[in-house]
């Protein structure tokens, strides 16, 4: 079967590939969807960033070349002699996270964490071997479409989490990407008063209103955006998120954010940054992190998603074939900031 496999930065293939042989605790999914995501496009430009290389991966003893593709939806195509959960023709998505699993969630949320495909074979290709217990059914009538962004909704979902985010409080998200339009839905639902979105770019900030955000910053059009967004929230805000993964815009995210309130840092950022601990004191803001998301926090956003609650359609842009990965993937995320979500779909050969 042909597959987007990563050798390394500035290559990646699409190539013929075996499937792994099917672990006695896994499924076979025949591949409906998957979504293209800025760690691919780190991967690409930079990496390796996540992937192993030097050596295999210590949860999944794999290493590149990896089928690329965390994340995918799609139907069950077979299942291991030790799966009765699932069964054949069940419609599932996949949350892309391995851990230990020797840590409950409210102890450790990712208790040391991989990824399919990032530590191991992914969904960008027709069929994915995915073990149970990272598996979550989808309602027969959902849209499989939908939930291929499952697992960029669930990263925000665990986001807004780790800010403490209360009803009525107010936010500001620095970067209007995927997950920054996904973190204006997901703090809308959670009942922010006002949504600050600040982008270079004002396609993405008009879809960032779509999904829910209240106002918008064009920092390509005003002199200082942490004037600006006094103006807008003069007392600070509650809770702040980077997703843009620069210098500048942490930075302005402590600066915006209110003592005792929570700076969420949700980039993966390519290079160190400079963080001065005494202004972060006078600040009087608290730093968090979230890369990834619990196995709650995903069963919570498929319920949120598959009820309605979150609205993750808008977030699409675009869909390809898998032979247009490159050409019309990821390039495109680079050079064009209209494309926020471009999913491929595998049910499509040509």
């Amino acid at each position: 079967m042909k597959a987007a496999v990563w050798h390394g930065a500035k290559d990646i293939r699409i190539e013929e590939v075996d499937l792994k042989p099917l672990a006695s605790d896994e499924v076979t999914i025949k591949v409906a969807y998957a979504g293209i995501c800025g760690s691919d496009l780190h991967e690409y430009q930079e990496g390796p960033v996540l992937i192993p290389t030097t050596f295999p991966d210590p949860l999944t003893n794999e290493a590149a070349p990896i089928v690329l593709g965390h994340e995918f939806s799609g139907v069950v195509e077979a299942v291991g002699p030790d799966v009765y959960d699932f069964q054949v023709g069940d419609h599932v998505a996949v949350n892309p996270a391995i851990t230990k699993r020797e840590s409950p969630d409210d102890v450790d949320v990712y208790d040391g964490y991989s990824f399919i495909g990032l530590s191991k074979d992914g969904g960008l290709a027709p069929y994915a071997n995915v073990s149970v217990q990272n598996l979550y059914h989808l309602p027969q009538t959902f849209s499989l479409k939908s939930a291929a962004v499952m697992e960029p909704a669930a990263v925000a979902v665990q986001a807004v989490k780790e800010a403490d985010l209360a009803f009525g409080q107010t936010v500001v998200i620095f970067g209007a990407g995927p997950i920054g339009v996904l973190l204006a839905e997901v703090a809308r639902a959670a009942g922010a008063s006002r949504i600050v979105v600040v982008d270079l770019a004002e396609v993405r900030l008009q879809k960032a209103l779509e999904m829910g955000a209240t106002d918008t910053v064009n920092a390509s059009q005003v002199v200082d955006v942490e004037q600006k967004i006094a103006q807008i929230l003069p007392n600070g805000a509650d809770a702040s998120f980077e997703v843009a993964g620069v210098q500048e815009t942490f930075d302005q995210a402590v600066a915006v954010t209110k003592p005792r309130g929570f700076v969420v840092v949700v980039s993966i950022f390519p290079q160190p940054i400079r963080l001065d601990i005494r202004k972060l004191m006078n600040a009087g803001v608290r730093i968090a992190t979230s890369i990834a998301y619990s196995r709650q926090t995903f069963q919570q956003t498929v319920d949120l998603v598959t009820n309605g609650q979150l609205k993750v359609e808008p977030l699409i842009t675009s869909e390809i074939r898998l032979a247009d990965f490159l050409k019309k993937g990821l390039l495109p995320l680079i050079d064009n900031p209209s494309e926020e979500k471009i999913l491929v779909n595998l049910t499509k050969s040509k």
